[in-house]
């Protein structure tokens, strides 16, 4: 891992906290079990304000380019829940990989449990895209 655990800008943060605690009634278990992941790599998270966050972590809006050790590659962009679209290739941050994702690093890879089973998944790039509004943490 590229700076040691995962990195958040600090509005992103108290978001994912919220949605998390909401998403704890999941009826999915694959879902709760990634979601209890997620929260858990938070804890040891870095924290940090939006001119300190690095440009190659994975946040709101960032699109990504991910391989797996399968063989397959795909690009996504990770998005709040509501803004999810498969078509589109937009993954909500409720979803395993949307949340095996968040706040790593170009470069990184990352090891995760999904409904399939466990994959590591080597990322490959990571571009912010500007949203057409700021991010904002909804209340």
């Amino acid at each position: 891992m590229k700076y040691g655990s995962i990195i958040i800008e600090k509005k992103e943060y108290v978001y994912l906290k919220r949605i998390i605690n909401i998403s704890g009634y999941a009826k999915e278990f694959e879902r709760q079990k990634s979601m209890q992941k997620f929260s858990d790599e938070l804890q040891n998270a870095q924290v940090v304000d939006e001119e300190d966050m690095p440009k190659e972590i994975i946040r709101f809006n960032s699109k990504v380019t991910v391989a797996s050790e399968k063989g397959w590659e795909r690009t996504l962009q990770v998005v709040i829940p509501s803004e999810r679209d498969m078509k589109q290739n937009k993954i909500s941050i409720l979803t395993p990989m949307g949340s095996a994702l968040f706040g790593y690093a170009e470069g990184d890879t990352v090891n995760w449990d999904f409904p399939g089973g466990q994959e590591a998944l080597k990322i490959v790039s990571v571009s912010q895209v500007e949203s057409k509004e700021s991010f904002n943490v909804p209340i």
